[in-house]
């Protein structure tokens, strides 16, 4: 945990990729699994190689589904890696596809992409360990400086 008020350390833009699964039918596992499972594959690879341009990833498990928070260093770099057949996601999609169609219902999944431009993105954490953007690129105390999210924000007060 760190304590005190502190907030992320990225005065650039970035790309927020939010994707997620939800299981609709429990008892059918392996219709669900290979779908489910694909993903550690992709975040190691990605995470050993830093030039792919994942900043950092926060993920949580919620009811029947789950949520990966992905941090980009630029779209570019996002859908560089997305239709790389060198990488893992390529090959994994085209496998991915087939299993969610032969799930029939049995799983769905979700993605959102947002591109943050420098200046539109601020946080604030309070005796919390790193997650989200603090964990992708460091933290960093909140000073007179950085005490509102406006001023977080590069706005004048």
């Amino acid at each position: 945990m760190q304590q005190g008020r502190w907030t992320h350390d990225h005065g650039d833009g970035l790309v927020v990729f939010l994707i997620g699964a939800r299981v609709n039918r429990l008892p059918a596992v392996r219709r669900w699994w290979p779908v489910v499972s694909a993903m550690p594959r992709m975040l190691r690879e990605l995470q050993q190689d830093p030039a792919l341009g994942l900043l950092g990833v926060t993920s949580t498990i919620h009811g029947r589904g789950s949520l990966m928070v992905q941090y980009w260093r630029d779209l570019e770099s996002l859908l560089a890696y997305a239709h790389d057949a060198e990488h893992a996601h390529r090959p994994a999609w085209g496998a991915f596809n087939r299993a969610v169609r032969e799930s029939r219902g049995a799983v769905g999944i979700w993605h959102e992409t947002f591109v943050v431009p420098a200046g539109g993105h601020e946080s604030v954490y309070v005796d919390m360990p790193r997650v989200g953007l603090p964990l992708a690129v460091g933290a960093v105390p909140i000073g007179s400086l950085r005490e509102t999210a406006r001023t977080r924000l590069g706005r004048p007060a």
